[in-house]
């Protein structure tokens, strides 16, 4: 097709007319080609939500909170556990929020520290942590929330106390491959539910 379309030009157009005038043309459809080009940015599956419903956790545990429906809690059965250790599973997101509560005896200042320390020992991989107090002093919760960015194992934690006779602290683990883009807003929807629990807390 090209060497027909030369032949007639050719007719038309001397062979050093032609190579002035098809020089230029080469060029621009060359450089054309080679200009604007991007790949096409990695995409992700699109992630479906439950609508928000609330349950009650209330157990032998000096607390109770909610907590999503469609959740479950478990004890947690790890070896170093200790009593009224829970977890908290996000079915299909492979999410769980691990709780572990301690008795308060003139250390809460001790705990508040330990808290603080696992929260900054992400520091080295994290982009920034975010700091978020919480008082409700008619409850007597106080606490803090720490919202980990970046592509670490665990992005979200927290604590709770009264400051004289209870201690909980809380972290959202997900069991895959860390990728901050894609578990965003999976992260971003359950700070909500975390926030929720923390709203929501009381001591017994």
């Amino acid at each position: 097709m090209m060497l027909r379309f030369y032949f007639i030009l050719t007719r038309f157009f001397s062979v050093q007319r032609l190579s002035v005038f098809l020089i230029p043309v080469l060029f621009v459809l060359l450089y054309s080609c080679g200009s604007g080009y991007s790949p096409r940015p990695e995409g992700y599956f699109r992630i479906d939500f439950p609508e928000r419903d609330y349950t009650i956790y209330e157990n032998d545990c000096p607390f109770t909170f909610e907590y999503p429906s469609f959740a479950k809690v478990v004890p947690d059965e790890s070896s170093n556990a200790e009593p009224c250790w829970l977890n908290i599973d996000f079915p299909g997101y492979r999410g769980r929020l691990h709780l572990s509560y301690k008795e308060v005896d003139g250390n809460v200042n001790v705990f508040i520290e330990d808290a603080r320390k696992l929260a900054f020992k992400h520091t080295v991989k994290a982009d920034a942590i975010d700091e978020s107090m919480f008082f409700d002093h008619g409850e007597r919760v106080f606490g803090t929330l720490y919202e980990i960015k970046g592509e670490v194992a665990s992005s979200v934690q927290f604590f709770l106390t009264d400051s004289t006779d209870h201690f909980l602290r809380g972290a959202l683990y997900f069991y895959v491959q860390p990728n901050k883009d894609s578990l965003a807003p999976v992260i971003d929807y359950f700070t909500e539910d975390i926030v929720n629990l923390m709203e929501t807390l009381r001591w017994k």
